[in-house]
């Protein structure tokens, strides 16, 4: 465990989220390393429409998964313990991915590796919402978004320069392998950094309240709060854990009316409207709709690295932001945001033309698409993105957080499938206006659901989440 003495309290707490949030990092790379190997798996496996849609999407059943049994597993084994396996399946899937010679083995272990993000999904943001003060505990939640963002941005990045090296994705690049395996390779080194860093952190003091270890969880509360503070604070988490039981699935029920919390289903709201706006088709497939529309491949991935450096900057924004106005107002700003940027792609696809058999958008339009899909990203990325993973390690009870994450979780994840799974097959039916018609629609109905919904948990302690 890291030795806090060198250390002020609150650095010890900023450098402990920050490892958990190198999950969020390879959360975010794993995601977005796929963009840029497209045409090379399309090459090497020669899939059609369906079954690259299939070979991009099969990492989010994996997510899915991932995310559902870990925060169930989590409450048996620890925050920390399931971290440290899901570092364990990004190496794995990094090295596989990379040297699969056929869809079924490159979907192997691309569920491989999307057990680990949805592990990593669900465990970041619960592992840093429950050691940090709540004074500030947004902000240091919001570092999980910066994180998957970083790992996004870092992925196309490494992707634009392999692919620049090589001259294209499908190119060789060094000692005989093609260029789209080492994007993959490039993941090996910060989940090797991942999964030694978890060596040194302290497991969540909330965990070992709910296992019985009092006292390893009072030397853990006295690394994140004043020592004077340790036993009220112990008492107050100790009071909202159920006496009879450890944390389990059926707490998400109550067991009075028999129904499902309401917590539950705000929670599985934000999770899948997060996804229905559609922003992972720009993360996953940006390469492929920039190209659609008459973009080079090199172009098209340095717009991804322009996106992922927006996406950057827009999370620092929300970073100063999410404790000083709170997480509702930033959501609804969103969700419009979102709602009017959508909408203005909507009307540059929709003015494409065809030019030998492929869309090309006039030059003011291809300018006027991709000033719109960045402010897009912008207004995602100051809201949705970071704002969820806030409230979802937040929002719920301790007693049910697990499983409240989990099956948020397993829900966002699903979306996530869904909407990367349809959207080749929406671009050859309807078109990417028509699929970013419905996306501006999702952001549309988004903003009402925040009004009516969510409610404000700015300067909350845990303690004090309602299961309502």
């Amino acid at each position: 465990m890291i030795n806090r003495k060198p250390l002020s309290r609150s650095t010890f707490i900023l450098v402990i989220c920050c490892i958990a949030a190198i999950g969020g990092f390879l959360f975010g790379y794993d995601s977005g390393v796929i963009n840029g190997t497209v045409d090379g798996l399309q090459a090497s496996f020669n899939s059609d429409s369906v079954g690259t849609g299939f070979n991009v999407a099969s990492m989010l059943l994996g997510c899915a998964v991932g995310a559902f049994f870990a925060g169930r597993l989590a409450d048996r084994f620890g925050r920390r313990t399931l971290l440290i396996v899901a570092a364990v399946f990004f190496l794995i899937s990094a090295w596989g991915s990379g040297i699969a010679d056929g869809s079924m083995e490159f979907v192997v272990y691309r569920v491989l590796g999307g057990m680990a993000v949805g592990a990593a999904s669900v465990m970041t943001p619960a592992y840093i919402s429950e050691v940090a003060p709540s004074a500030y505990r947004g902000r240091l939640a919001t570092i999980q978004q910066v994180a998957i963002i970083g790992g996004l941005f870092m992925a196309f990045l490494s992707n634009y320069v392999l692919a620049w090296i090589s001259s294209s994705a499908t190119a060789e690049l060094w000692f005989g392998f093609a260029t789209w395996r080492w994007m993959f390779w490039m993941e090996l080194l910060p989940a090797a950094v991942f999964l030694v860093a978890l060596l040194f952190i302290p497991e969540s003091p909330r965990y070992l309240i709910s296992s019985g270890r009092e006292s390893e969880a009072r030397r853990v509360l006295g690394l994140v709060i004043d020592e004077d503070e340790v036993d009220g604070k112990f008492d107050e988490i100790n009071a909202t854990l159920t006496r009879d039981h450890k944390p389990r699935l059926s707490d998400v029920i109550n067991h009075t009316s028999g129904k499902v919390h309401g917590i539950v289903w705000v929670g599985i709201g934000l999770a899948v409207f997060q996804q229905l706006v559609g922003i992972n088709v720009v993360f996953y497939y940006g390469a492929v709709l920039w190209q659609s529309v008459g973009f080079s491949e090199g172009d098209a991935l340095l717009i991804n690295v322009i996106s992922g450096a927006v996406s950057i900057g827009a999370c620092l924004v929300a970073v100063a932001l999410v404790d000083r106005i709170g997480r509702k107002p930033l959501l609804w700003v969103g969700s419009v945001g979102m709602a009017i940027t959508l909408a203005c792609l909507v009307y540059a696809f929709s003015t494409a033309a065809m030019v030998d058999g492929s869309l090309r958008l006039s030059d003011d339009m291809g300018v006027f698409a991709l000033l719109a899909a960045n402010a897009y990203v912008f207004c995602f990325n100051v809201s949705w993105g970071p704002v969820m993973w806030v409230m979802l390690g937040e929002m719920f009870p301790n007693q049910m957080r697990g499983s409240g994450l989990a099956i948020a979780g397993l829900f966002q994840w699903l979306a996530n499938f869904a909407i990367t799974m349809t959207f080749p097959i929406m671009l050859t039916s309807i078109g990417l206006a028509g699929a970013y018609g419905f996306y501006a629609l999702c952001a549309v109905l988004s903003a009402f659901f925040v009004m009516r919904c969510i409610n404000e948990t700015r300067g909350k302690e845990l303690e004090e989440m309602s299961y309502e």
